[in-house]
């Protein structure tokens, strides 16, 4: 059905209105009131069977049978087939209101799961997951990295080998979030030895609770166990569970990259606020007494520049949407300038704070930074590095050559 933005946001605050409460207009974000949590990632793990995401997957189902679980997506399976820009105006208006927090189901399964398994699966899998993904009733999780590849994907070695019935997995992944509550999982697995690394992998999806997967939280500086690594030990996994031809692994999975990088960059998947905050980081100078210090007020006004340049890049980005066309490199770039705007606003805080930062004296703003300072890092690794975001953006936009391969070790040796 053909509707116009304006009438679907009417639609949407009918919604919203009549199954959730309204945010109280400041209260969450004023300081010295409230939480003063300002985090990147989840301390607390969600459990598979808790009541978080029990929340989580209930807020998911009453989205979905409204009309509003996956708006962008074919009406065969539940969606609204609208555009993004509509499915940007829902984000923004559910931001007005008190909600079950469902990015454990959307940054991995919705947003980039989904997608992929639009675009390369057998209608017998598009049947069998689509709309129970959507409705959230699965949850889902990306098996890429390994211990050894580091940011060559294509130098994974979980190995998956064909059986008459289908095929036995043997491996480790890492750094798997949502792996711990997650009932499928999309893996690649290196299937062929001999090929070229880029044609020797074949991706799956897997059942999680099948016997011979172990799912192990890894702990991070921040003190919380987001992440996993999972363990594959003679797993067996249907042919009918092939996700896309055998030794296409490659072309699967960067549908999925093309996804994350979109969804990383975006505001749903970096949710400190606070921490872009111009408001929240004044208020801090005026806590701790450096409203006037020169050094300090150069670099919020240095922190107010990144984010409005990095604000007017996104309302590029919308307004090309809204004219029809599709969101280019501004993606890519929107990733570096959100985890630059992220880890400068981090930088700047520690400074302010200093030993503040690491003695929780429990004084109201101080030590609850220290969770974003330790959090920071990882936005430069997640979504692609930024090393290779640059390499993406130089060599596909700019033309410029690419970059040299590192010597082998062979050349090493001589």
């Amino acid at each position: 059905m053909d509707i116009g933005v304006a009438e679907f946001a009417e639609d949407v605050r009918v919604f919203l209105e009549k199954n959730a409460a309204r945010t109280a207009n400041g209260a969450a974000r004023s300081w010295g009131r409230g939480s003063d949590e300002v985090a990147i990632f989840r301390r607390e793990r969600y459990a598979r069977g808790g009541p978080e995401m029990a929340a989580a997957r209930e807020w998911q189902r009453t989205r979905f049978e409204n009309g509003f679980g996956w708006i962008t997506g074919p009406a065969a399976f539940g969606g609204r087939e609208l555009s993004r820009v509509h499915e940007m105006a829902y984000d923004e208006l559910e931001s007005e209101y008190t909600v079950p927090d469902i990015s454990d189901l959307r940054i991995v399964g919705l947003s980039l799961v989904g997608p992929t398994l639009l675009a390369h699966g057998t209608q017998e899998q598009l049947e069998l997951f689509l709309r129970p993904l959507y409705r959230g009733d699965l949850v889902a999780c990306q098996l890429f990295s390994e211990p050894g590849a580091g940011s060559d994907l294509a130098g994974l070695r979980t190995r998956a080998e064909r059986v008459d019935d289908g095929w036995v997995v043997n491996g480790q992944k890492v750094w798997t979030s949502v792996a711990h509550c997650a009932d499928i999982g999309e893996l690649l697995c290196r299937t062929d030895s001999h090929a070229p690394k880029h044609d020797g992998i074949t991706a799956f999806l897997v059942d999680m609770d099948s016997p011979g997967i172990d799912v192990r939280p890894l702990r991070q500086m921040t003190g919380g166990a987001e992440f996993n690594e999972v363990f594959f030990t003679d797993v067996h996994i249907p042919d009918s569970r092939r996700l896309g031809p055998v030794g296409a692994g490659w072309k699967v999975a960067m549908t999925t990259l093309l996804n994350e990088r979109s969804t990383v960059g975006s505001d749903e998947s970096i949710s400190a606020e606070s921490a872009l905050n111009i408001g929240w980081l004044t208020s801090l100078l005026d806590a701790v007494g450096k409203r006037r210090d020169p050094v300090a007020r150069r670099r919020l006004a240095e922190l107010y520049v990144a984010r409005s340049t990095t604000d007017s890049l996104n309302a590029r980005m919308l307004r090309m949407l809204c004219s029809g066309g599709t969101a280019g490199p501004e993606a890519s770039v929107a990733k570096l300038m959100n985890t630059s705007n992220v880890t400068a606003a981090a930088d700047f805080v520690s400074e302010v704070l200093g030993a503040q930062l690491i003695a929780d004296n429990g004084d109201w703003g101080t030590f609850a930074w220290n969770e974003l300072l330790l959090s920071t890092p990882a936005l430069r690794l997640l979504g692609g590095t930024d090393e290779i975001m640059k390499n993406i953006l130089a060599e596909r936009v700019l033309g410029l050559p690419r970059e040299a391969a590192p010597p082998s070790r062979s050349d090493d040796r001589r």
